[in-house]
């Protein structure tokens, strides 16, 4: 189960839509959150790191998200299966 996990997680789709979803929320929310100091350059290290972070956040949402569908599309074809 966690080998077909881990297949879909970094398959060229996923990863590709993932990093899509990265790209446009965590911009949006580091401008949110670090918009002054990115304008003026004065972002620490710490800033830095939490940049990454909140880049990772939808990342991860996205791909747990895509994860969770195919897990439901497994269950109900294992369930279709079972009413043949």
């Amino acid at each position: 189960m966690l080998r077909k996990h881990l297949t879909v997680a970094f398959s060229k789709e996923v990863m590709a839509t993932a990093f899509r979803v990265a790209l446009v929320v965590g911009s949006i929310l580091a401008i949110i959150n670090h918009g002054p100091k990115i304008y003026l350059g004065t972002l620490s290290q710490e800033n830095v790191y939490q940049i990454i972070i909140t880049y990772l956040v939808p990342y991860c949402v996205s791909t747990y998200s895509a994860l969770k569908m195919f897990q439901r599309v497994k269950d109900a074809e294992c369930r279709s299966s079972n009413e043949d």
